[in-house]
């Protein structure tokens, strides 16, 4: 399985996540190979953006989500209901379809 980064990234895209993340699959939020590069910089808007986590890539290894000061990343099966609908854009974000 993967992790789902949920809502209360969005506008935050706080690079903690990306930081310790071992095989770098945290992305975004604009460039899908960037690892969340353009969050770093300190002029970025982070208005309406989030960081998504490629599943393809994720390990499932969960040491980003401790470090996440919003809590917004879950293990995909404990996602909670209010955040389920962030499940699909972030396989959507790579270009990959979200499992049924």
């Amino acid at each position: 399985m993967t992790y789902i980064i949920t809502d209360p990234c969005v506008g935050t895209c706080d690079t903690a996540c990306v930081e310790v993340c071992p095989v770098d699959c945290i992305h975004g939020p604009d460039d899908p190979e960037g690892a969340g590069e353009e969050a770093k910089d300190p002029d970025f808007d982070a208005t309406g953006k989030q960081l998504y986590i490629n599943p393809e890539e994720c390990i499932d290894c969960g040491a980003c989500e401790p470090e996440c000061p919003v809590d917004a990343i879950y293990d995909e099966e404990e996602v909670p209901e209010e955040y389920s609908a962030n499940i699909a854009p972030n396989y959507e974000f790579f270009g990959q379809e979200a499992p049924e």
